[in-house]
C-alpha cells in the first residue's frame, strides 16, 4: 500500500520521505508544486514511486485514481509564508486543499496526518494550549490553518471519524533541507550564513520587553517532527490536534552562541560565551524592525500535555544539542 506525502520536496516533507526510505518505504507518492524548481534538490537523493503534482493529485483523487491504493496520506504541503497577504490565495491552498483531502481520506478510510501551525496562538497571551480560548492567529496564514482544525475538532465531537486525523501544531522548525525557504528559513539558517558570509551573526534588539537577543521561541529540531509523525503513523488509534515543540523555550542567543561556536570548533578555536562573542564583535544587535511589531511572536513554548497523553514519550533536543547537529551537517556540504 502507497504513503502519499504532500509537499514532499519541502522542507519538513522531505525529511518525512527521508525517514520512511530509511524504514525500507520506497512505495511513496511525493505531491508538490515545483513552480519554485529549486526545491527538486530536497528529491534527488529520495526514492519515491510517483511524483504528482498537488492540483494533478486533487482532480486524480476526485476522479477515484487511487482508490483502494493508499494507507496513509502525511499532509506536509502549505504556503507557510507568514507575511503572505493574499488571503484568497491562502486559504485555498492552506485550508481548502486540506479539507478536499481528508474528506477523500475519511470516505477511503485512510490515515491523515496534517501539518497544523503554532501560528493559530498568535501572540500567546493566553498559553499555548490546544483550546479555542488560547487560539488568536495575527495573519491569514494562522487562520487558515485555525480553520481546518476547528473543522476536524467539530467532526470528532460529532463522532464522525472514520479513520485515524491527527494535526500538529509546529512551534519554531529547523533543520536540514530547508534552503529553498528564503528568508522564512529558520534562525539557525540564516544566523549560520551570515557567520560563514561576514564573520558575525545579528540579532534583534530590545523589543516589547525581552531584551536583546531575548525574543524567546519554542525551537524544535526537524528530526524530533519526523518522530513524531512516525509515532502516530504508527499508532493509527490516535487522532487529534496536538503541538509538537519542546516544550522548552530559549531565546534567539541561545542559537546565535550554539551557531558561532559550532563553527569554530570546526576551526579549531574555543567555545566563547555570549558576552565574549559582543566583546570581539562576532555577535551584534540591530533595532528591531518597525513592520514587525504587533505582528511578532515574542515567545513561544509548547504546552506537551496532550502529547504525552496520546503516548508520545521520546525526549525531544536543546537548541544547543539540535543546532549543534545542524550546523555540523552544514559544515560538511
Amino acid at each position: 500500500m502507497t504513503i502519499v506525502v504532500t509537499g514532499a520536496a519541502g522542507f519538513i516533507g522531505s525529511n518525512l520521505v527521508k525517514a520512511l526510505n530509511e524504514r525500507g518505504e520506497t512505495d511513496i507518492i511525493a505531491v508538490d508544486n515545483l513552480s519554485k524548481g529549486d526545491k527538486f534538490h530536497n528529491l534527488v537523493d529520495l526514492a519515491i514511486t510517483h511524483y504528482i503534482d498537488k492540483q494533478d493529485f486533487i482532480e486524480e483523487l476526485a476522479a477515484g485514481t487511487y482508490d483502494g491504493q493508499i494507507t496513509a496520506i502525511l499532509h506536509q504541503g502549505a504556503c507557510s509564508d507568514t507575511m503572505e497577504h493574499d488571503g484568497r490565495y491562502m486559504m485555498d491552498n492552506n485550508y481548502q486543499y486540506t479539507l478536499a483531502l481528508f474528506e477523500w481520506a475519511q470516505e477511503q478510510q485512510v490515515q491523515f496526518i496534517y501539518a497544523s501551525s503554532a501560528a493559530t496562538y498568535g501572540n500567546g497571551s493566553n498559553g499555548f494550549v490546544e483550546t479555542p480560548d488560547c487560539e488568536k492567529p495575527l495573519n491569514v496564514y494562522g487562520y487558515s490553518k485555525l480553520l481546518f482544525d476547528q473543522i476536524l475538532r467539530r467532526r470528532m465531537e460529532d463522532e464522525r471519524i472514520t479513520a485515524q486525523v491527527a494535526g500538529f501544531r509546529y512551534f519554531n522548525v529547523y533543520g536540514p533541507r530547508e534552503q529553498h525557504k528564503g528568508r522564512m528559513a529558520s534562525v539557525a539558517f540564516h544566523n549560520f550564513n551570515q557567520y560563514r558570509e561576514t564573520g558575525k551573526v545579528k540579532l534583534f534588539g530590545e523589543y516589547g520587553g525581552y531584551e536583546a537577543g531575548g525574543h524567546t521561541r519554542d525551537f524544535v529540531s526537524v528530526e524530533d517532527i519526523v518522530k513524531v509523525n512516525l509515532w502516530f503513523l504508527d499508532n493509527p488509534e490516535v487522532c487529534g490536534i496536538y503541538n509538537v515543540g519542546t516544550g522548552r523555550a530559549q531565546p534567539f542567543n541561545d542559537i546565535a552562541v550554539t551557531v558561532v561556536n559550532t563553527c569554530r570548533a570546526a576551526e579549531g578555536k574555543p567555545a566563547l560565551s555570549r558576552e565574549e562573542l559582543l566583546a570581539q564583535g562576532l555577535l551584534e544587535y540591530t533595532d528591531f524592525p518597525d513592520a514587525l511589531k504587533g505582528k511578532y511572536q515574542c515567545f513561544t513554548e509548547a504546552d506537551l500535555t496532550l502529547l504525552r497523553e496520546a503516548g508520545y514519550e521520546d525526549a525531544f533536543l536543546t537548541v544547543e544539542q539540535g543546532v549543534q547537529r545542524y550546523v555540523q551537517a552544514l559544515l560538511r556540504k
